[in-house]
């Protein structure tokens, strides 16, 4: 690494300006902790138009989105202006502080979300009514973050220039190919330092066959347990355990997503008419759409006007990476802060730059065993993983990942320094030591800090993640946008409507033609 990094110092300042951006999940909940009966506010704007907040599954369930930023500081300012915008916004509701609910009823009373009448308003509402069949509406509850990481156009070259290899087309596409594939292999280390759902409430099992050991009013919870929303209760699906996603190349990667796309499912058939005049699902395929692939991580590219993703992926190649196995951190009023996502940044820049092996089926049912084994006993002393078929102490992998991230923390902070002609800065080897006091002493997690504030307070999960909520909710009231902040806020809220009313108005085909061109495979 350290001859790799040399190799780049002419072009090290490349490394001070990556991409960042974040999608944050959350649920909307009345005061006694019941999901929100209430539609999408109309304060919010247009759940389909509207740059900044949309709803995931639920229509209680806001997704927060940043633009892209080249500074971890400038992506977390942004998403801590949409947070006070929407808390502003609510009235009396709060935002659940946790990944994993509470206190919800049966499937039925939780309402998908809702976009119009256009046709890609009503797609993606079948979508989720789909999900809803398949896996149980409890499960769709779940809320995370997503990281989307990429790097400047200019750095591949570089990248090239400094490893003495070809620059083709296709390199930047090979590289993030490379990164997703040691990502897979090392992204267990994140669940351990940033997992933050070792409990739930009884309400979200109901009658499922699970593991998990009773708290005591309420609540279930794995004593080691780090991340439960990564495991086996959480977004995990037994059908597609028979699709072995390879990135190998990116047409590996697009066999297999096609077949999953393009191959009838026999136990999801049964969900192929209209129940009260609407489609139950988008097709009977394993797969309705490219994003019902559940991973630790994804290639992405920006779409165009009515494009699948698989198409620009094959028409444009990879463009950045979006990291999916982030739990929502009840501590931060935003579920995340800059220091976590310097830290990411380093990760997966040492997932980049060191060699990264061809996968394997073989390999991806082992990295699954990993991640199960730390999702469930990721702080019980001595775990150990599965590494390359050797048996080998989760700690001694972790401090060996830290080290790699070490090297390119002192790069890019002294980097740092040079571009604005200042000393000092070392906010990247900062957030580093923070995951090492992690490593070193498992009661730093935030896993293990939920439940001793759980056993030391006597409270059950559902009264922390609701002294969590009303805090943020607190925090916010008292840090209010500013005004010319929150008149482009209502601006976006005003266009968004806008602009679903006048795609309503302006279109002219049927749904069913609609469904025909959108589902048409690559």
């Amino acid at each position: 690494m350290q001859a790799l990094l040399k190799a780049l110092s002419p072009n090290a300042h490349l490394l001070t300006q990556l991409g960042h951006g974040i999608e944050k999940e959350s649920l909307r909940v009345q005061r006694d902790g019941q999901l929100a009966a209430t539609p999408h506010p109309a304060a919010l704007g247009s759940a389909l138009r509207h740059p900044h907040i949309t709803t995931d599954f639920c229509e209680a369930q806001p997704e927060l989105i940043t633009g892209v930023h080249p500074s971890a500081d400038a992506c977390i300012e942004e998403l801590d202006d949409i947070h006070r915008y929407l808390h502003a916004n609510i009235d009396d509701e709060l935002l659940w502080a946790s990944s994993m609910p509470c206190m919800l009823g049966d499937d039925k009373d939780i309402p998908v979300g809702r976009y119009g009448t256009s046709n890609i308003a009503r797609a993606k509402t079948v979508y989720r009514l789909g999900l809803g069949n398949r896996y149980g509406r409890l499960m769709q509850t779940i809320s995370g973050i997503h990281y989307n990481f990429s790097l400047p156009d200019d750095f591949w070259p570089a990248l090239a220039k400094a490893r003495n290899e070809p620059f083709t087309d296709d390199y930047a596409t090979l590289c993030y190919l490379d990164l997703i594939r040691n990502f897979r292999r090392d992204s267990w280390l994140l669940i351990y330092l940033f997992g933050a759902s070792p409990a739930l409430c009884k309400s979200f099992v109901k009658s499922k066959d699970h593991e998990l050991e009773d708290f005591g009013e309420g609540t279930l919870y794995r004593p080691f347990g780090t991340s439960l929303r990564m495991g086996r209760l959480g977004y995990t699906s037994d059908a597609q355990t028979q699709l072995h996603v390879s990135y190998n190349t990116l047409s590996d990667y697009a066999k297999t997503i096609r077949e999953g796309l393009s191959t009838s499912y026999p136990d999801y058939e049964q969900y192929t008419g209209q129940v009260d005049g609407e489609y139950q699902q988008l097709n009977p395929a394993l797969l309705q759409i490219e994003n019902e692939f559940y991973g630790t991580i994804r290639p992405k590219r920006t779409i165009h006007k009515g494009e699948r993703p698989l198409t620009a992926l094959l028409d444009r190649g990879v463009e950045y990476v979006e990291v999916r196995c982030l739990d929502v951190n009840p501590f931060l009023p935003a579920g995340i802060d800059a220091m976590q996502a310097q830290f990411l940044d380093l990760f997966l820049l040492n997932c980049l730059l060191k060699p990264s092996a061809p996968d394997s089926l073989t390999e991806s049912e082992a990295l699954t065993s990993n991640q199960l084994a730390v999702v469930e006993r990721g702080r019980e002393p001595d775990l150990t993983l599965n590494r390359d078929g050797r048996t080998v102490k989760m700690q001694d992998w972790a401090n060996e990942l830290l080290d790699g991230c070490a090297e390119i923390a002192q790069f890019i902070d002294t980097e740092a320094g040079r571009s604005d002609n200042s000393a000092g800065h070392d906010e990247h080897a900062f957030a580093l030591a923070c995951q090492r006091k992690k490593v070193a002493d498992s009661e730093c997690t935030p896993s293990a800090r939920i439940l001793a504030q759980m056993r030391d307070q006597q409270i059950p999960f559902y009264r922390f993640a609701m002294n969590a909520s009303l805090a943020h909710n607190g925090y916010y009231a008292d840090h209010p946008l500013r005004d010319a902040r929150l008149e482009e806020f209502r601006h976006f809220a005003r266009n968004s409507i806008a602009e679903q009313s006048a795609m309503e108005d302006s279109e002219t085909e049927s749904f069913e033609e609609f469904l025909e061109h959108y589902l048409a495979l690559p």
